[in-house]
This record gives structure tokens, sequence and C-alpha cells, in this order.
């Protein structure tokens, strides 16, 4: 009985500090195909394109992504997997076309925005605008 009770003491130990763990802050490789890599933005960031995915940002991204693209919006917190940063060298230094299609098709905790913007073109209207996030 000592025994049974030292077990559980211990189990129920190691699943408290797990409570208090940081999330999953490692991002692993998020391939895309080099159809979407390559493909080329045809807004290139007018301003525009800047008030269109500013506002769409704003309505679909912010509560995650933060106000500033940090990846500290107020429901990151309740995430899985870290949002990333847009202000980064690396997050910048990705392809419009890549951009494109993380937002398009997401995975994991990033969901698909294939419906929510169902325009292209607000979709690389919403690109535009984090390239502002730097």
């Amino acid at each position: 009985m000592k025994k049974n009770l030292t077990v559980l003491m211990s189990c129920l130990f190691a699943i408290g500090l797990l409570a208090f763990m940081p999330k999953n802050t490692f991002q692993e490789p998020w391939p895309v195909p080099d159809a979407y890599k390559n493909k080329v933005n045809p807004l290139k960031g007018n301003a525009e394109s800047l008030v269109t995915g500013k506002a769409l940002y704003n309505q679909h991204c912010k509560s995650c992504h933060g106000a500033k693209g940090k990846g500290d919006g107020p429901k990151a917190a309740q995430l899985d997997t870290d949002c990333g940063d847009f202000t980064k060298a690396s997050f910048q230094a990705q392809t419009d076309g890549a951009l494109y299609y993380k937002t398009e098709k997401g995975r994991k905790d990033m969901p698909s925005y294939k419906t929510k913007i169902p325009s292209a073109n607000d979709m690389w209207s919403v690109v535009n605008y984090m390239r502002t996030l730097k």
C-alpha cells in the first residue's frame, strides 16, 4: 500500500511539473512545394493592398500572432506550438509564395485560411502586410 502511494505521488508530481513546462518553441521545417515557393505576388505591396491586408490580419491573425507579428497575441499562450516571429529575418527571408502557401494551407495550430480568405488577392494582401512587420 505504501509503495503504491509513493508511485502515485511520484506520478502526480511529474504531471504537475509538465503543467508548468514551456510549450515547444522548436519550429520543425515547414516544406513548401516549389510551385508555391516560386509564385509571384501580383500586388507588390501597393497602398490599397496594405490597407486590405492590415484589416484581414487584424481580423484573422492578430489574436495569435500579435499586433506587431511577434507571436504574442492573446491566444498564443493557448497553442501547443510557437506562433513564430514575423519580424525576424528568417521569416522575412521566405518568398511571398511560401507565406501565401502557409497562410492558405495551415498546419497543426495554424488553421487553413483558404475558406476564411477565399480571394487570392486578399491572401496576397495579407502577405504584403506581413512584410511590413519588421
